[in-house]
């Protein structure tokens, strides 16, 4: 032993730098799976609220029906998980207001407006 320090062998030092560098990395990666869950979730929310503006036009809601129905949208997606309560939710509301539109045009929207959705929050970062 030297004076004053406690010897450590090289073993013991690999061993813990390689657990400190296991933990940083498990940290780092569970830093990331936060932020990408939580990045998701903005997205569907605003996918959600531009698909309500989306059918409130079709169906020529007032603005303030609009904000309303956007919000109603955002949530039904609340009801379950997937896409399925949002998709079942406009495909009624937009017949029930006799606009003649199918299942496909309303996927084909959920598509589009997730595209849109992710693109606007990442030029707001």
């Amino acid at each position: 032993m030297h004076a004053g320090r406690a010897y450590l062998p090289n073993e013991t030092i690999l061993r813990v730098t390689q657990m400190t560098t296991f933990d940083d990395r498990e940290r780092a990666f569970e830093a990331k799976y936060a932020r990408d869950e939580e990045m998701a979730f903005r997205v569907t929310a605003r996918r959600n609220r531009l698909l309500g503006q989306w059918a409130a036009e079709k169906m020529a809601l007032t603005p303030e029906e609009t904000d309303a129905y956007a919000k109603a949208v955002v949530q039904a997606d609340f009801e379950e998980s997937g896409d399925d309560d949002v998709i079942r939710k406009l495909l009624g509301d937009l017949t029930a207001a006799g606009i003649e539109i199918d299942g496909t045009a309303v996927r084909a929207a959920v598509e589009e407006k997730t595209i849109e959705a992710r693109r606007q929050l990442m030029e707001a970062q």
